[in-house]
């Protein structure tokens, strides 16, 4: 079978698209790759506690391969460590990089251009998916999901925070999409099919960060994150 290893996020789209990659039984998958902030031991734009991370892949059942950057790492910094990273995953004759993006064309140039640097191909579950049927599939699989990070120049600090329901897809405004997938939301999975036993968790505090940006128009300079306690 193909040796695949699966780009995991701790949210919702990584969860449903390795739902399908597992149900499917095309692929080998057997391991969870997933980046961490060095300096805060958090997983990297969710924010979620290494210990977290470490639960899920445990209830999930797969291994987990951490990829560990500076809080300042440039893209061409990233760009290397990943590289330098993933070659030992090809070492161990992956074939295969499974990841949750929905439409995002740009994204998907990207990480397929630089896993053909490596002789690694892209696999995509929910590539191209409506939005609104992939969220409502989402919730009846069973899955059980809670905010971590908005956009604050998009959503308020009440949308973080908050149990992923049809209540919280309702009050959404019509700017953002229903998934999240341009990044006005971020989510922490804590249960569902693929998981053996629910992640126990408590919430802590809201905080607002602002992050520097070249580019006069930038919209993802500012989000509201709520952190996520082992519990």
């Amino acid at each position: 079978m193909k040796k695949a290893y699966f780009n995991w996020s701790t949210g919702k789209d990584s969860a449903l698209a390795l739902y399908k990659i597992l149900k499917e039984n095309n692929y080998d998958v057997n391991t969870l790759v997933t980046t961490v902030n060095k300096q805060l031991g958090k997983v990297s734009m969710h924010a979620i506690p290494e210990n977290l991370l470490e639960d899920q892949a445990k209830s999930i059942g797969l291994p987990l391969y951490k990829i560990y950057f500076s809080e300042e790492a440039s893209m061409e910094e990233y760009s290397l460590a990943m590289k330098e990273s993933l070659k030992m995953l090809v070492a161990s004759n992956y074939g295969y990089a499974v990841f949750g993006d929905i439409f995002l064309e740009d994204l998907k140039k990207y990480r397929e251009e630089k896993l053909a640097e490596l002789g690694l191909k892209g696999i995509f579950p929910l590539w191209k998916r409506d939005s609104k049927e992939l969220i409502q599939e989402f919730f009846a699989l069973g899955f059980k999901a809670i905010t971590v990070s908005v956009n604050a120049k998009l959503l308020d600090e009440s949308f973080v925070g908050r149990v992923l329901d049809e209540n919280f897809i309702n009050d959404l405004p019509p700017n953002v999409d229903i998934c999240g997938e341009n990044g006005e939301f971020h989510t922490f999975v804590y249960d569902g099919p693929i998981f053996s036993y629910p992640i126990k968790y408590r919430i802590g505090e809201k905080v607002l960060k602002t992050y520097k940006s070249n580019q006069s128009n930038a919209w993802d300079t500012s989000f509201w994150f709520c952190d996520l306690v082992k519990d």
